[in-house]
């Protein structure tokens, strides 16, 4: 049988298009899953954090939520919680990075689809290698960045992100960050790393039971 190439232009596009499904898939999985949030509640103990009531907490985080659903449009109002424009114009470039992300979603799913199919008709899976490789890059460089400091993560994070300050918020104006403490980010930034890596391991296992099922057929007598 004849050995594949890994480093071939198609492989090396659908392997970024397999690490890209599996990062905006973490991050838009992460986004939703409210009983992280939930846990951190408790966990947290964001009531004495913010001197309100866990029914109001709830409450203000699920609509911060649902704001930043694809194709949710309008403002951001939060039921019981005042917001100040610079907070109003932070959560608005806030939503604008999550709609590019669940775009980015749906279009790199529909690239792996097609891509894929394609492949694995001719028999070729060298690119789950490579995807494997691309994607499991991600959370090491994002650890490594992580274990230098995650207040220092968290800094960096938003001056890449965002061209201004707003994301400094006012517990009095925005109260609304008395409800989104920091240890609530670092754990959505491990469950994104570990939903990352899970997706890196399945595309490596598929990659490992399709040279399986290969090698099995070469031997079996023509």
């Amino acid at each position: 049988m004849q050995r594949e190439k890994l480093f071939t232009g198609t492989n090396v596009l659908l392997a970024l298009a397999l690490m890209l499904f599996a990062v905006s898939f973490a991050v838009v999985l992460t986004l939703n899953f409210r009983p992280l949030y939930y846990a951190d509640i408790a966990g947290l103990d964001i009531p004495a954090l913010s001197g309100l009531a866990e029914e109001t907490i709830r409450a203000n985080y699920d609509v911060l939520i649902d704001y930043n659903g694809l194709f949710i449009r309008g403002e951001l109002a939060f039921p019981s919680l005042p917001m100040s424009e610079t907070g109003r114009i932070h959560f608005e470039e806030v939503k604008v990075i999550f709609d590019a992300v669940q775009v980015l979603l749906i279009a790199s799913a529909a690239a792996v689809v097609v891509g894929c199919t394609l492949k694995l008709r001719r028999g070729r899976t060298a690119f789950l290698k490579l995807g494997a490789i691309f994607t499991v890059a991600v959370p090491v460089l994002v650890g490594v960045l992580m274990a230098v400091g995650w207040e220092w993560f968290f800094v960096f994070f938003h001056t890449v992100f965002f061209n201004n300050d707003y994301w400094i918020f006012d517990a009095v104006s925005d109260p609304v960050i008395t409800i989104l403490p920091d240890g609530f980010f670092l754990h959505c930034a491990i469950m994104i790393v570990a939903l990352v890596l899970v997706l890196a391991g399945v595309q490596y296992l598929w990659y490992r039971l399709r040279k399986h099922r290969q090698a099995k057929r070469a031997k079996q007598p023509a």
